[in-house]
């Protein structure tokens, strides 16, 4: 894959926590380097650098570009990430996220601190006009590929304006990396009437009501699979139990399947049974996810990935740089705002 530079054509340049997630340094270098011979990416590896070289020692980076960028220590899930970030300033996903700011690299993917990636990307690259915060998205059901949830974990608590900021970035995200064309837009709520919700969701649904948003109305959970919409909205609260739950529920359906059908299938037969399981109930953890509204691109991936879920995370962030998506969200969501604002004026003007 290549894209368009300042100098001309090049392989996209991934910044890669090479020390974020539970197997870090050991998956994150085998499946960057993967991801290298597979999509032609040109790969930074950031982390403590013996760690970092004595894995990459062990593999063969003939034909493809593979580099190091030295940092100390990583942010953990139990640290506090702005208190993290200031005792440990030269941290893996620091140090990553600031080769995007400087122009070094075109995008930074972790599978590290969620928190610590948001926080690192906001405060480093900061966030795009309008926006308070930035959120989580993405489909994240294999059994619903062409269904968007935003947010998934970013947001505990969120404003109705805030929540119409978000399904603006996740419509662009459907339309232009899913190429759906103009994406319906719902609200996951406990009843499709508008009434239905609490204060949030009620609220928020006058808000997208009055916007230029292909909005639908309120959605329920079994709604992922009824095709009614193709981008969700909840707060990361509410869109984290849910991929939670999601997750277990596949690990546990491919423990009962290996029970219950381990005397009628052959072990390989089995095993890819119970991984396609997984994957069907748990599409994040395969593909990465980009963190939407921050300017410039930064990709965070589930703490266990291994290296084969590296990979799709990288080719997901060569992708998303291929198509410019930050560019894009950002100019879709000025966009709506303004509309919104001149809305908001003309219903003023008119009272």
């Amino acid at each position: 894959m290549q894209k368009s530079t300042e100098n001309g054509i090049g392989p996209v340049r991934v910044a890669m926590d090479a020390m974020g997630g539970d197997h870090g340094p050991v998956e994150t270098v085998k499946g960057a380097i993967s991801a290298a011979k597979a999509t032609g990416a040109e790969i930074i590896l950031v982390g403590d650098p013996g760690p970092v070289e004595e894995e990459l020692a062990k593999h063969d980076t003939y034909g493809i570009t593979v580099s190091t960028v030295a940092s100390e220590d990583k942010i953990g899930d139990d640290e506090h990430p702005l208190a993290a970030m200031r005792t440990k300033p030269n941290s893996s996903v620091v140090v990553a996220t600031r080769l995007v700011k400087s122009g070094d690299a075109d995008v930074m993917v972790s599978m590290g601190s969620t928190g610590g990636s948001m926080a690192s990307a906001v405060l480093t690259l900061g966030l795009m006009p309008g926006l308070d915060r930035p959120c989580i998205g993405g489909p994240f059901l294999g059994l619903a590929p062409n269904t968007v949830l935003v947010d998934i974990g970013a947001n505990i608590d969120c404003r109705p304006a805030l929540l119409l900021n978000f399904a603006s970035l996740g419509v662009t995200w459907a339309r232009t990396y899913m190429g759906i064309e103009n994406p319906r837009v719902a609200l996951l709520s406990v009843g499709s009437e508008s009434n239905k919700g609490n204060k949030q969701v009620q609220e928020a649904y006058q808000v997208f009501q009055d916007s230029d948003m292909n909005f639908v109305g309120n959605v329920e959970g079994m709604d992922f699979f009824t095709e009614k919409a193709e981008v969700i909205i909840a707060d990361g609260f509410v869109g984290n139990i849910l991929i939670k739950f999601t997750e277990g529920l596949g690990r546990v359906f491919a423990a009962y399947a290996n029970k219950r059908l381990g005397s009628a299938l052959d072990e390989t037969t089995l095993s890819k049974f119970s991984a396609e399981l997984v994957q069907l109930t748990n599409r994040t953890r395969t593909n990465g996810g980009p963190l939407f509204g921050v300017n410039g691109p930064v990709i965070v991936g589930h703490g266990s990935s291994r290296a084969d879920e590296i990979l799709a995370a990288i080719s997901t962030a060569v992708r998303y740089v291929d198509l410019g998506m930050v560019d894009i969200m950002r100019e879709d969501l000025v966009s709506m705002n303004k509309q919104a604002e001149a809305k908001a004026t003309g219903s003023g003007a008119g009272r």
